[in-house]
């Protein structure tokens, strides 16, 4: 493998290029790298040293070479303008940790469906319901970045 760029070592684009190196020569080196990724060498530094910011294709690029479908949810939930008002950054775990962050979120259920049907039979949310209201959103919010993670994960390491 190529050396290691000690200013990059914390990119998440550059971590990606040295995992995906792990088990495909062509990514051990930006210049290789850059070639298979059709993305200049100079363009490809300059990213992975921080000095400028991916198009959104080219991450999408870099995350189906790589195979790292996570660095399109990083990319999005830290540097699209829409994104990070919209989505939230996941991790990717081991896949018995992320089985059980999911069903650990969807015991609460039962409860949420309650609670959302006492709330929404009158039409409206008032200002005793909104608490309640509130931890559902966030409940929902829990659930689908567990749903998120574990759906990431089997994209990379089953090839969904």
């Amino acid at each position: 493998m190529g050396k290691k760029a000690t200013k990059a070592a914390n990119n998440m684009y550059c971590m990606a290029r040295y995992e995906a190196a792990e088990n495909n020569d062509s990514f051990s080196s930006r210049e290789k790298a850059s070639e298979v990724l059709n993305i200049d060498r100079t363009r490809l530094a300059n990213i992975e040293l921080g000095n400028i910011t991916p198009y959104p294709e080219e991450v999408y690029e870099m995350s189906k070479c790589y195979n790292t479908p996570e660095l399109c949810n990083s990319h999005c939930s830290i540097n699209c303008p829409i994104g990070k008002h919209t989505m939230s950054k996941v991790d990717l775990e081991d896949f018995d940790r992320l089985s059980l962050k999911v069903l650990g979120s969807l015991n609460d259920i039962e409860s949420i469906q309650n609670s959302l049907i006492s709330i929404s039979q009158d039409g409206v949310v008032d200002a005793s319901e909104r608490e309640e209201f509130i931890n559902i959103i966030k409940t929902l919010e829990r659930i689908s970045d567990n749903s998120t993670a574990l759906k990431l994960w089997a994209e990379k390491n089953i090839k969904l």
